[in-house]
């Protein structure tokens, strides 16, 4: 039976298979005792997302996805199954494609879950990693086989071959086998681990799975044994985090620096600035509320005109090779701050500063502490702005949502992870105060219609932390200087660059 190891990491055993295929070499596998030829050149050239063989200037040799090595999908996958008793299995669907109307389809978004273990970005495929002993574990994959048909519409497949040359899959399945091959798996383990809740787990292999287990297995979510794994990001993890902070902090410098008529040009600069600076696409829908506009949180039209006596808060980012960025600013339209405004804005930012001082997991600080902390600071903020009445359910009315969540493959990552978990070295989170002054005659009449967010990502370190979007200024005095003198701080050329040449 093919395995993979625990501890030690090995990759394959020589009894089984070619050593090295994470490694991208060999081009022959024994199974059932005969030799296999793969087609390599064909295989590599039929991908179905990018690999270093077929887009070298996006995927760097030794690396599976952008930033992020086959080791480390394996070790991965090596620490999830370390976690679960010998005799069990781990069930993960991939995303599947979503449908406007007819064959209008919306673009792919893969489950985050089933990306963090493989890799894998096509949809109608299945993960089942097996703990076959103490120390190893079966890596299965069932996906969509070739089909010249379907290829010449919708784009290559990797196929079944592909999964186990490109993707180091131990046993790979086409999709269309499932009914047979998914219950010989389920029958020999023991405990059963997937999600039910999942939208991706089709009625199919929802209904394999409840045929084939038995009052006697055991059926537990996965989910939260993922995610701890998932809240702490490896060196690799940050690099890329980093890289796409710093692409869209300085794709922010540069709409800093121009004048917009309307929200929607706004929107569609930034887009475009992210995507040519080497980020995959927005990380979410992006946020470009001018005005009064801005007292919606998730105020996403962005159809509204920019007038010049007000400001503008954009909340928009880039994403790269998966990972997300996720950022905040605001200033005003007609690039200089009036005497309420910028009051106001260093109101939130003073709570952001003190707020992000706090992110070092020497500080021994939840990230609910953290949020309560910015409300005392807040508090003490909107009393320096006049409103020395302010009670604490007027703070919670005009800053009421939190002071930031966990960041990584999900824009509002691992929501598993309580918040009232200490933070530990690796984690990502935003620190993302606001103030929000509605059109009510209770509070100052220059501060009404205000809205005011300051967001960036924060990398938690031991003693220390660092901003993963320091680019995009937030300084009164160097965006005054921007908007007023039309260049950025730093050069940044137009031209796509590599999207990992960190600087």
């Amino acid at each position: 039976m093919l395995s993979r190891r625990l501890l030690p990491l090995v990759y394959r055993s020589s009894a089984t298979a070619t050593v090295g295929r994470l490694l991208h070499t060999g081009t022959v596998t024994l199974q059932n005792n005969s030799r296999i030829f793969f087609n390599r050149e064909r295989l590599l050239h039929e991908a179905g997302q990018p690999i270093h063989e077929t887009r070298p200037n996006l995927i760097k040799s030794g690396d599976l996805t952008l930033g992020i090595t086959a080791i480390e999908y394996h070790t991965r996958r090596a620490q999830l199954i370390s976690q679960v008793p010998k005799g069990s299995c781990i069930i993960i669907p991939s995303g599947t494609v979503k449908f406007a109307s007819g064959a209008v389809f919306y673009p792919f978004q893969q489950d985050n879950d089933f990306y963090y273990l493989s890799g894998w970005n096509e949809p109608n495929s299945l993960i089942v990693l097996e703990k076959t002993s103490d120390s190893e574990f079966q890596f299965t994959m069932f996906v969509p086989p070739k089909d010249n048909f379907a290829e010449k519409w919708e784009g290559f497949r990797t196929g079944v071959d592909g999964a186990m040359e490109i993707f180091n899959v131990d046993k790979a399945f086409s999709i269309n086998s499932v009914d047979h091959m998914l219950p010989k798996i389920l029958k020999r383990c023991s405990n059963i681990w997937f999600d039910e809740q999942n939208p991706n787990l089709n009625a199919k292999v929802k209904k394999l799975i409840d045929a084939n287990c038995n009052p006697l297995k055991v059926v537990k979510n996965h989910k939260r044994l993922l995610a701890q794994l998932r809240k702490i990001k490896s060196p690799a993890e940050l690099n890329v985090m980093r890289r796409a902070g710093q692409i869209s902090g300085r794709s922010y410098n540069q709409a800093f620096a121009k004048r917009f008529r309307n929200e929607r040009s706004l929107a569609s600069f930034l887009e475009y600035k992210f995507i040519s600076g080497g980020c995959d696409k927005n990380a979410y829908i992006p946020v470009v509320a001018t005005g009064s506009n801005a007292l919606c949180i998730h105020y996403t039209r962005n159809d509204d005109i920019m007038y010049e006596d007000e400001m503008v808060l954009v909340d928009a980012a880039g994403s790269l090779g998966g990972y997300r960025s996720d950022i905040s600013r605001t200033w005003p339209v007609s690039g200089t701050f009036t005497q309420p405004q910028r009051d106001m804005y260093q109101a939130v930012l003073n709570v952001q500063r003190r707020c992000i001082e706090l992110c070092k997991e020497s500080n021994g600080l939840s990230l609910n502490d953290i949020h309560e902390k910015s409300i005392e600071y807040m508090k003490q903020e909107i009393r320096n702005l006049g409103m020395s009445n302010a009670s604490n359910w007027d703070v919670e009315r005009l800053y009421p949502h939190y002071i930031g969540h966990n960041l990584g493959l999900d824009v509002h990552d691992v929501p598993e992870v309580s918040r009232r978990e200490l933070l530990k070295q690796g984690q990502v989170i935003t620190i993302e105060p606001g103030l929000y002054i509605p059109d009510d005659a209770s509070f100052p009449a220059h501060f009404r219609n205000l809205g005011i967010r300051i967001e960036d990502d924060i990398a938690v370190g031991k003693e220390t932390y660092t901003n993963l979007t320091v680019e995009a200024v937030k300084e009164i005095d160097d965006l005054e200087n921007i908007m007023s003198n039309g260049k950025t701080l730093t050069p940044f050329e137009d031209d796509v660059v590599s999207p990992l040449a960190l600087e």
